[in-house]
């Protein structure tokens, strides 16, 4: 292994939380001339409340850009790694994947604060990880939207299934502790919506017909 290819490995957790600290929600509706998405909708800066407040092409921007910054950085480790990485480079992939996570959900460039809630970047990370395992939470997501008409629940289902199918798809314990932490964050992060729900008042994705 050479010096370069150790430099990047050490630089590229660090750099995956500065990637997943930028706020494409942000950017994107500061560009397309939208509301500040902290004071409109949900205050979350994610491609749900983008659609909400910008509409669904707004929302796919952000979402791709999201999805992204999980991805990239994993992508770029695992070139440094090789295909089959040992527990020292699972743990390093783990360690980029999580960089880039807790990037989105704790800024950098927002004092540590307003981040979103971190579905679309694990499914970037998970990705690289386990597309297996991502594709399966994916038509758990769809499933459970259509059933309940509810993103913040789907997204839920979709976490939680998420460290059972990465286990499923890699049998790598350290992968699959990666996505409990990234499950925990995610029920975390959306304990406000999770009150919403008890109370009936949480958002459809679509409204009721009349």
């Amino acid at each position: 292994m050479t010096i370069g290819t150790i430099l990047g490995l050490v630089l590229l957790p660090p750099l995956a939380y500065a990637l997943g600290s930028i706020p494409f929600g942000l950017l994107v509706a500061r560009v397309l001339g939208g509301p500040n998405l902290r004071r409109s909708g949900s205050g979350n800066i994610g491609a749900t409340n983008v659609r909400r407040s910008l509409g669904n092409g707004a929302a796919l921007l952000t979402l791709a850009g999201d999805v992204l910054k999980g991805a990239l950085p994993l992508w770029l480790a695992q070139g440094l790694l090789g295909s089959s990485p040992g527990t020292l480079g699972q743990c390093h992939l783990a360690a980029v994947g999580l960089g880039a996570f807790l990037g989105h959900l704790y800024p950098v460039y927002l004092g540590g604060r307003g981040g979103g809630k971190g579905v679309a970047t694990a499914g970037g990370a998970m990705a690289v990880l386990a597309p297996a395992a991502l594709a399966t939470a994916i038509l758990v997501f769809i499933m459970v939207a259509c059933w309940s008409n509810r993103a913040s629940l789907a997204s839920l289902a979709a976490a939680a299934y998420l460290p059972l199918g990465v286990w499923l798809a890699s049998h790598s314990g350290i992968f699959t502790a990666a996505a409990v932490l990234m499950a925990v964050l995610i029920a975390w992060r959306h304990r406000d919506n999770l009150h919403r729900l008890g109370q009936g008042s949480e958002p459809r994705i679509w409204p009721p017909s009349r």
